[in-house]
């Protein structure tokens, strides 16, 4: 039950929040310019709450939370100017073009620096990510045939850790996608640096590409490259009293073999400990490029019910043969992750840095949606946003606030975007005035309108339709 009210609640705390700061952008600067602010309305429809602050201004939660808006004092308007307008009351249209202009720029800048904001407060608190590292990637995929190109086999691959993409520094799977999604449609190489973990020897491996994924329905952009980003068996941190450390194991140490049996990823290491509590192994590891073996003799402890779910750690998770005889093994390491934290004010450039990077990336991805590289199926509506918003939620709230931003930054340059209705087409008209000399006759505002409004219904319908297949087809 609670998980079912997760997904509505999700979406509402969503969209309240970023209405809110988009319409708070506006009003601010409205505010600012001097004037008059007649309503400030988070949703649409019938108010359910309303107050007025002392400069009169009626403050609005309405029923349909799908939007908001920020009235001013208005000629065009005139059943909402004030009975008694005051001496010191300016009207919108009084406005130079620039304070109109600045107005309707607020909006979607404050969705951007909401997402900044967010971004700021993630890189201060840190997070801790699968490093980017390969497993076996098969001969025939177009990483493992690309690779043979430069003297390399595919399972020679395994254990190299992915540290660029077309030059781009890449230390999480999130941030290697997040590189891959800009080729979407292209031809030519994707440049994959490969290093040892651990080592600043780069080695480059161009991957051709020809109309990449061109009008696909959600690619999977890493696997389609024969990447399957898998847990590898790479020793992290070492316990400095455990078993590991006692037998020789570093960070770093890839493991190879146990018993002369290959192991394939950290969940086969973390079973071969866990069935040996008390027996000698020999452990085949990689090390500086040169393979090692190491006697390992796991410690002996008390198995506990919950174990079998726990997460790869080394000495946590238990089988059912170990259930049974209630003791399982340990040694002390844990698999190789990395944290990423910034102090206070080095969050602040790269705050800004990931706000660009992913607000470019938008702008990209909507251009070839337009022609056609980009398949019109991946735009969303509230359904597809409903359902992300409550997956993020379940999975912790520093995962929500990641998805807010980027959220937040796609309202913000959807607004930006020049068409009549949205912030983007106020911009288009205030800029003409300026080169014109002379506002924008109401009939071309008339028929940017309907044009404006059958773009967006258009839109609308799209979104939803794509919405429903999700659903139908999951």
């Amino acid at each position: 039950m609670i998980d079912v009210l997760l997904y509505p609640l999700a979406l509402l705390v969503t969209l309240g929040v970023l209405v809110t700061v988009h319409e708070y952008g506006h009003f601010i600067l409205a505010r600012r310019s001097g004037v008059r602010v007649v309503r400030f309305s988070v949703g649409f429809g019938r108010p359910l709450v309303r107050w007025q602050d002392r400069q009169g201004t009626e403050f609005v939660i309405a029923a349909i939370p799908l939007g908001g808006y920020v009235r001013m004092l208005d000629e065009r308007e005139p059943g909402e100017i004030p009975v008694e307008r005051g001496p010191n009351d300016v009207s919108f249209l009084a406005l130079s073009p620039l304070w109109r202009m600045a107005i309707a720029a607020g909006g979607p800048l404050a969705n951007l620096l909401l997402a900044a904001v967010v971004y700021w407060l993630l890189a201060v608190l840190g997070t801790t990510t699968l490093v980017p590292v390969l497993g076996p990637v098969a001969d025939a995929s177009p990483l493992g045939r690309a690779a043979a190109s430069s003297g390399l086999t595919g399972a020679g691959l395994a254990g190299q850790e992915i540290v660029s993409v077309d030059g781009a520094p890449t230390r999480s799977w999130q941030e290697v996608a997040m590189a891959l999604a800009p080729r979407l449609g292209d031809s030519g190489a994707i440049a994959l640096g490969l290093a040892e973990p651990g080592t600043s020897a780069v080695r480059t491996v161009a991957v051709p590409i020809q109309a990449w994924h061109r009008g696909e329905d959600e690619p999977d952009l890493i696997a389609s490259l024969g990447i399957e980003p898998t847990l590898m068996p790479i020793v992290g941190d070492v316990v400095p009293d455990g078993a590991a450390a006692a037998a020789g194991l570093q960070r770093l140490d890839r493991v190879l073999a146990v018993d002369g049996d290959p192991v394939r990823d950290w969940r086969d290491w973390v079973d071969r400990v866990q069935a040996a509590p008390g027996q000698t192994l020999q452990v085949t590891i990689l090390r500086d490029g040169v393979e090692r073996v190491l006697s390992v003799t796991p410690a002996a402890r008390a198995a506990e019910p919950e174990a079998a779910d726990q997460p790869q750690t080394g000495d946590g998770a238990q089988s059912q043969p170990q259930m049974q005889a209630n003791k399982i093994g340990f040694v002390g390491v844990g698999p190789y992750l990395r944290e990423i934290d910034y102090g206070l004010l080095a969050a602040v450039p790269r705050a800004g840095a990931e706000t660009w990077d992913k607000t470019v990336l938008t702008l990209k991805l909507l251009g070839k949606m337009v022609t056609g590289d980009v398949s019109m199926k991946n735009l969303s509506g509230p359904i597809t946003i409903a359902d992300y918003a409550g997956q993020s939620a379940q999975m912790g709230w520093l995962v929500y606030l990641s998805f807010l931003a980027l959220i937040s930054i796609s309202l913000g340059v959807l607004n930006l975007l020049p068409v009549p209705l949205l912030d983007g087409g106020h911009l288009m008209y205030y800029t003409v005035e300026i080169l014109k000399g002379r506002p924008v006759s109401e009939r071309a505002m008339q028929i940017g309108q309907h044009i404006g409004m059958a773009v967006l219904f258009t839109l609308m319908l799209l979104a939803l339709y794509n919405d429903v297949n999700r659903l139908i087809s999951n």
